[in-house]
């Protein structure tokens, strides 16, 4: 049963009112950042790198809220899953047009996570032993191929509350990323949209939990 009480339609607002900032945010730095003086990003960038991993991150989030999105009865969830596609299909967009703009490759031979390793409080793994691509991966808070079958078959309110589970851990993979961009990055846009990917996805991170205690999802 969707969630009409006052306080969930207050944080239903609340949302809207985050996304409509983000967004307004999003178009007018995508006119204005580039037109800058700021030095171009080269191949071994922070934002080359944040560009890159961002791509496959989103492409992933994307995949999930659609799949929840074609059949949740939870108006909320929908509502939530829709917003989450089309706000990380834009980004994903502008990230694949930075590295056109830059004259850079979309992919790299580097692995993962690579340009965040330069600043300690970021770094994953170390030169002597890195990490392996699997915990890569789950240190980005991506879904497994298996859990992701899951999500596909689940069905009903055991749907929703994996969905919960999978894009909380998902998101709680993309801030920290962002977050190293805000500090490791010198392209203003770059930073400005890392900025807002911190401040929208934490809000929807919160959202997320408030929904998984309404939908009674353990765990």
């Amino acid at each position: 049963m969707t969630d009409r009480s006052p306080a969930g339609l207050r944080w239903w607002g609340v949302l809207l009112i985050v996304l409509a900032v983000a967004g307004a945010a999003f178009a007018v730095g995508r006119f204005t950042a580039f037109g800058t003086s700021a030095p171009v990003p080269g191949e071994s960038s922070p934002e080359a790198g944040f560009a890159r991993d961002m791509q496959v991150h989103h492409t992933q989030a994307i995949e999930m809220a659609m799949t929840i999105y074609r059949k949740t009865d939870d108006e909320g969830i929908r509502t939530l899953s829709f917003d989450i596609a089309t706000a990380q299909a834009g980004q994903r967009g502008e990230f694949y047009d930075w590295l056109v703009r830059w004259g850079l490759p979309q992919r790299s031979s580097a692995p993962l996570m690579q340009w965040m390793q330069s600043v300690p409080e970021h770094a994953h793994g170390t030169a002597a032993q890195p990490l392996s691509d699997d915990e890569l991966t789950t240190e980005m808070g991506m879904a497994t191929p298996a859990q992701l079958a899951e999500l596909d078959a689940a069905t009903g309110t055991a749907a929703d509350c994996l969905f919960l589970e999978l894009m909380i851990r998902h998101h709680e993979g993309a801030v920290p990323m962002a977050e190293a961009l805000v500090d490791l990055g010198s392209d203003p846009r770059a930073v400005q949209v890392a900025g807002g990917i911190v401040q929208t996805q934490s809000a929807e991170i919160d959202l997320m939990r408030s929904v998984q205690t309404r939908l009674g999802c353990g765990g």
